[in-house]
């Protein structure tokens, strides 16, 4: 189940309930409120698993710009020796091949700075809604706690 959704039906919860009087204290159903409780422990783990793939996902996309470089390295190179069996082109086919390596490197480059910066924003975006979350849980048992405290009547 998505944790947003979660995150609703807690609030969902919490604007259900009846408040106390002259308090910003409410009345909460406990059993449905740890029952979103642990539905959002079981979710988080799922949250995390996403971030899992997206690192996977990251490594993927590395490796092919890799591959695809390698090719073009050996694209360069094949036709690098073509060119060289020429003797009046060899100086212009080295150039070319070295411009063609250099190319091929910055593309390289520029995919894996891609990848990185899309997990960065991905797992960051992550983090501040996972932070959000957390919060709203620790308020919620703040509250309920207070609440609680609230209630019991003194001992005597």
């Amino acid at each position: 189940m998505d944790i947003l959704h979660l995150v609703d039906r807690l609030e969902e919860l919490f604007n259900e309930s009846k408040s106390l009087w002259f308090t910003r204290s409410v009345i909460v159903d406990e059993e449905r409120m740890l029952d979103i409780i642990d539905q959002m422990r079981v979710s988080i783990p799922e949250e995390i698993k996403k971030a899992q793939q997206l690192l996977a996902q990251r490594d993927r996309i590395l490796a092919q710009a890799q591959e695809e470089a390698n090719r073009t390295i050996a694209l360069a190179k094949e036709k690098a020796e073509q060119i060289v069996s020429k003797d009046s082109i060899v100086q212009a086919a080295e150039l070319r091949s070295e411009q063609i390596i250099e190319q091929a490197r910055v593309e390289a480059e520029t995919t894996r700075r891609e990848a990185d910066d899309y997990v960065v924003e991905s797992l960051t975006s992550l983090e501040v809604e996972l932070e959000r979350i957390l919060t709203q849980v620790r308020n919620g048992i703040r509250t309920i706690q207070s609440d609680r405290q609230v209630k019991v009547p003194p001992s005597k």
